[in-house]
């Protein structure tokens, strides 16, 4: 399976929510693309597509879109519920989206649904059982997925190696994309404290096939990935590391609590789109 470099210049976008929709549907934005949740247009119980799809071939008509899952579970040591990917595949053929992605994690157990992003072991063991169901998820699906980074507040004793040094592995053997979260790379340094830079440089960035930006929220002895604040400092600048190491790339940005007015979301997306322009601008000219 080749990699897709047809989305590398799709731009920048944000996630579609609920609040912006009649916003983004009856009126042009400055922005490229949007990221859906995939499950919120499934449909309940054996049905395969949800009542909301309707809204989703209206933005797909203005738009591409990108499908982001959040219970593919794929570290979790239950069987790979085909029911989901039987969803899954059915809305990849309705909304036809540029890029599909979930989670480098474990969302649940015995059949239970957590509701969070649970870290994996950074072990041998784990890189085999995970690459070896990417693979399978993605003969199902006909196609290349991107898995995400999570944030982590915490790390297991017999992780063997780093973070970054698992994901390029299971990347690797999966031969699947990367979906790079700045934000979640930021809080995880802090929380763990390692440095960033390294996380960035050891991954194989061939593979990025997006950028996620968001915010977080500061406890003082450790971050948290809220979504719920602007895009802070920090992140911006390791943002524009990660422009200068992959090049174009395309990015959006999460705002998922405490959500403001759509053309504040426009402007944290329009700020990665400027400090893009900049860092291409600063490479150009530099002797």
């Amino acid at each position: 399976m080749a990699l897709d470099t047809s989305t590398k210049n799709l731009g920048f976008g944000a996630g579609f929510r609920q609040r912006h929709k009649d916003r983004i549907l009856s009126a042009p934005t400055r922005l490229d693309w949007f990221e859906v949740i995939s499950e919120n247009y499934f449909g309940l119980g054996e049905t395969l597509l949800g009542p909301s799809l309707q809204t989703l071939s209206k933005l797909r008509e203005r738009y591409p879109i990108a499908l982001h899952g959040v219970s593919l579970s794929i570290g979790s040591s239950d069987p790979l519920n085909p029911l989901y990917l039987k969803k899954l595949k059915a809305l990849i053929a309705a909304a036809e989206p540029a890029i599909v992605s979930d989670h480098l994690c474990w969302t649940g157990l015995n059949g239970h649904n957590l509701h969070d992003l649970l870290p994996l072991p950074y072990t041998e063991e784990a890189i085999r059982h995970v690459s070896e169901r990417i693979l399978r998820v993605q003969d199902e699906l006909g196609r290349r997925i991107l898995i995400e980074n999570v944030s982590s507040y915490l790390t297991y004793a017999h992780s063997e190696m780093a973070e970054w040094e698992f994901i390029s592995e299971v990347a690797e053997r999966a031969d699947c994309g990367l979906l790079l979260d700045i934000n979640n790379i930021f809080v995880s340094s802090f929380n763990h404290g390692f440095d960033p830079l390294e996380y960035l440089e050891g991954v194989p960035l061939k593979r990025v096939g997006q950028i996620h930006l968001a915010g977080h929220t500061d406890e003082g002895t450790h971050l948290i990935d809220t979504h719920d604040h602007p895009v802070p400092d920090p992140v911006w600048t390791l943002y524009e590391a990660a422009s200068r190491l992959i090049g174009p790339v395309p990015t959006m940005v999460e705002w998922d609590a405490s959500i403001p007015e759509f053309e504040v979301l426009e402007a944290e997306a329009l700020k990665a789109k400027s400090l893009v322009q900049k860092a291409r601008h600063e490479q150009a000219v530099a002797p």
